[in-house]
């Protein structure tokens, strides 16, 4: 009988990547499990093909061989194949399972790990955004316990060896034909026991509080950037070491410009006469007031470029440019003199024929043809 396809066997394509791989196989592996289908033999083939694919694809060079050569490019590599395969099954289960119970590839963990990292979103106005600020902000978090200077334990005591793991944080358990490890019940994998613990903290040694931070808003950020504060995360437990502290940035919405980029876009309301006649009209950008030439005749729509008045970038670089959509205003609150004022200005274009609407009468000229071929 010919084998599957290894790729096929764990439901992935053959581009998937090493942790896709990894979760596949674990999938597998907990569903198809001998001790949990006992006298099951399709339960445990399916195992064994799941187990003998992950051998192959989670080791470069074999799935490198396989995806060159199929499997006449790994035949007595894979699991089952000799002393190899043998070797290979406790290393899957160490690498597979040890993510579940605590283990590393059969590597002991022991103490209490660092503080947690934390994410704090930043919003800001599109000004300090681009100009860079400095921020203060207030992030609730664990502190080290002033009392027990962080160890938990009271009136200066120290955390004893644990008497359960003799300090490695960790016990042995046996599940079915292999042992795995956890983290030790009795002093939660840190290795000690604190016999007198401060009162302050109840052992933990760190308690809650809300810290006052000065953060450095660097120019040009943009939405999605982080700015890492080191060491001002949760204070680890038992006097171990802080995670950090990571500052997402939201650039709020402006009421005149848009950010793309390094770029910035704004829309520059214009009347028809100024359109019509051009002249020179004062644009804002964010360093302040500039002058823009709009040529005669200019139609609602046309984009006009400031070079350099857009972002320069948080990641260096040459500054973008700030681009001026031109909207023609239609003018409203007309009194009864100037409505008639525009009805005659609207005789003498119609008087001169295309040559002062060349767009719409292309335009309907295009709609008469559709209509007609119809």
């Amino acid at each position: 009988m010919a084998k599957r396809d290894y790729y096929e066997i764990l439901g992935l394509g053959r581009d998937a990547g090493a942790d896709e791989i990894k979760k596949a196989y674990r999938r597998l592996a907990m569903k198809h499990h001998p001790d949990r289908n006992a006298d099951n033999p399709e339960s445990e083939e399916k195992f064994k093909e799941a187990k003998e694919a992950y051998e192959v694809l989670s080791d470069g060079d074999k799935r490198a061989a396989y995806d060159r050569f199929g499997h006449a490019g790994v035949d007595g590599q894979a699991a089952g194949g000799g002393a190899h395969g043998a070797g290979g099954f406790g290393d899957i289960f160490g690498d597979i399972f040890g993510d579940i119970f605590g283990g590393n590839g059969g590597a002991r963990r022991r103490g209490p790990s660092r503080g947690a990292d934390l994410r704090y979103t930043l919003e800001i106005d599109l000004e300090r955004a681009v100009k860079g600020s400095n921020e203060k902000i207030r992030v609730p978090t664990w502190i080290h316990c002033d009392s027990c200077e962080g160890s938990g334990a009271a009136d200066g005591e120290k955390p004893v060896t644990c008497p359960t793991c003799g300090g490695a944080g960790q016990v042995r358990m046996q599940q079915g034909f292999f042992t795995v490890q956890q983290a030790c019940p009795t002093c939660r994998g840190s290795g000690t026991i604190i016999k007198n613990p401060c009162k302050k903290c109840g052992g933990q040694g760190r308690v809650q509080k809300t810290k006052t931070l000065s953060v450095n808003i660097p120019a040009g950020v943009d939405t999605g950037d982080r700015i890492r504060l080191a060491g001002e995360g949760e204070a680890g437990p038992q006097g171990m070491p802080p995670g950090d502290l990571y500052v997402q940035i939201s650039v709020l919405e402006h009421e005149i410009f848009q950010r793309d980029g390094n770029d910035l876009y704004c829309e520059l309301p214009v009347s028809f006469i100024d359109a019509a006649l051009g002249g020179e009209l004062e644009v804002p950008t964010i360093d302040g007031k500039v002058k823009l030439k709009v040529p005669p005749e200019t139609q609602t729509g046309k984009l006009f470029r400031l070079r350099g008045k857009g972002v320069t970038s948080v990641r260096g670089g040459p500054p973008g440019d700030l681009m001026c959509r031109i909207v023609l205003e239609t003018p409203v609150g007309l009194s009864n003199e100037q409505k008639e004022l525009l009805r005659k200005f609207q005789q003498s274009l119609d008087d001169g024929g295309t040559r002062h609407n060349p767009r719409s009468t292309s335009w309907f000229e295009g709609v008469r043809r559709f209509f007609d071929g119809l």
